[in-house]
């Protein structure tokens, strides 16, 4: 696994002797958007769930002198939330945890993650961190209370990759083995560490990366949102986007069947997000599509 794209680019100012950071300009950008899941060609039914929400601080005016009565402004600051989800479990268990687990997520996001942080210095963007690492925490409360009071549903867990961005900053916030990946200047990143037992064979040295494809336990989960017993470790990771990038979430579903090099080229050669969505998915199908298989894309431009 290639290492999180460092942040070493951010503008600086001189004051005395002293380094602080600038964050009086932000560069303009847009971001565009892609999402899809299909159920492949096994599974009867879709378990995976996907998310992507716009956050705007907006201000309706009641009553004025003005003549704006009525209307809703909002500010300039945006941030997206990006989360896809994939449950396990017998029967319709995988399916509804990780629908409980984005519904927790995004509710949690709307009423209490403080999204706008400016990030203007490190006790921010270290609450920030705190916070997004709560959503994961409730996210796994909920799904465990809900397995406990219907036995019909014990057990069922989730995995959760969710993406949070705000001006240039992407926050990506992980648990179990759906994947985030940065496509940038042709090279395909993956952010994410797989929480599986193969995985652990693998870092410890006991087998290659090309045996885990193929191993007979790769499809073992070691951290989840859910799961027999409440309790889940959030992995963070924090970047700066630059213009071009493009941020894939997926399930297993595609990159278990899809090889590295096959989904970089695929977002190389699809600059819209919903194109390339589509020939990720259709890339999966044509490999057999063994499980259900979920991908968001999000392309960055930034002026």
């Amino acid at each position: 696994m290639s290492s999180p794209v460092s942040i070493s680019d951010e503008p600086t100012r001189s004051k005395g002797d002293e380094q602080t950071l600038d964050y009086s300009y932000v560069p303009p950008f847009r971001i565009e958007f892609g999402a899809k899941s299909d159920v492949g060609k096994v599974r009867k039914n879709n378990e995976d769930h996907f998310l992507v929400a716009r956050l705007a601080k907006a201000m309706t005016v009641s009553h004025t002198s003005l003549a704006n009565a009525g209307k809703t402004h909002f500010s300039d600051e945006e941030g997206y939330l990006m989360i896809v989800a994939d449950g396990m479990g017998g029967a319709a268990a995988g399916e509804r945890a990780s629908a409980l687990a984005v519904e927790s997520v995004e509710y949690f996001v709307l009423n209490t993650l403080k999204w706008f942080f400016h990030l203007e210095d490190g006790k921010e963007a270290h609450a920030l961190f705190g916070e997004l690492r709560k959503s994961l925490e409730q996210a796994d409360r909920t799904v465990v209370e809900r397995a406990r009071s219907d036995p019909s549903l014990r057990g069922m867990g989730t995995t959760l990759t969710m993406a949070y961005s705000v001006a240039r900053d992407l926050f990506v916030v992980h648990a179990g083995d759906s994947r985030a990946y940065l496509l940038r200047d042709g090279e395909l990143i993956q952010l994410t560490s797989d929480h599986t037992l193969v995985q652990v064979l693998v870092d410890g040295g006991a087998i290659s990366p090309e045996d885990a494809r193929k191993h007979r336990s790769r499809n073992i989960v070691t951290n989840v949102v859910g799961g027999p017993q409440e309790g889940v470790h959030a992995e963070i990771h924090k970047l700066t986007v630059e213009d071009g990038d493009r941020l894939l979430l997926c399930s297993d579903g595609l990159t278990e069947p899809v090889a590295k090099d096959e989904i970089a080229a695929i977002l190389a050669r699809h600059e819209d997000p919903d194109e390339a969505c589509s020939q990720l998915i259709k890339l999966a199908l044509d490999h057999g599509a063994p499980d259900n298989v979920t991908v968001i894309v999000a392309r960055y431009t930034v002026a």
